[in-house]
């Protein structure tokens, strides 16, 4: 295959609509805008939210309680869900997003103690429940703090 053998898969390509081109088109007088008002006009119509003067939606409805700006946001993991590391293997945040088990980290990774842990891991991750840090260790291994 050589570059001017290549095209477009059929039907995905369209030929523009030529709007304002007489009344032959089924697009002339009007070019498919309708008669007169904002949205028929050159330039660009009213802003995203604006509802022709009317207070929007956005500014009707109540502010409700605070939201902390400085929180620390974690990507949680079950200790049970650790179990498809092999024995004495070293988890961090990203042999977690290698395993699948997280998407993406945020500000760090906590692992919650939800089930057993079977195998001796070297956990290192920003947050450990009680639990988790106490089943870790109880199964041979470490909880690491980073």
């Amino acid at each position: 295959m050589k570059l001017h053998e290549l095209s477009p898969a059929p039907g995905s390509v369209r030929e523009s609509k030529r709007v304002g081109r007489g009344h032959g088109s089924g697009q002339g007088k009007t070019a498919g805008k309708g008669h007169k008002g904002q949205k028929a006009r050159a330039g660009r119509g009213a802003r995203l939210g604006f509802e022709g003067g009317q207070m929007p939606l956005q500014r009707r409805v109540p502010k409700r309680g605070f939201v902390n700006i400085y929180k620390t946001r974690y990507a949680t993991v079950n200790i049970a869900e650790l179990d498809v590391f092999v024995n004495g293997a070293v988890v961090d945040a990203q042999a977690l997003k290698d395993a699948g088990l997280v998407k993406r980290t945020y500000d760090g990774v906590k692992i919650l103690g939800n089930g057993e842990v079977k195998k001796s891991l070297t956990v290192k991750a920003a947050a450990f429940s009680e639990t988790a840090k106490a089943k870790i260790e109880a199964a041979g291994g470490k909880a690491e703090v980073i």
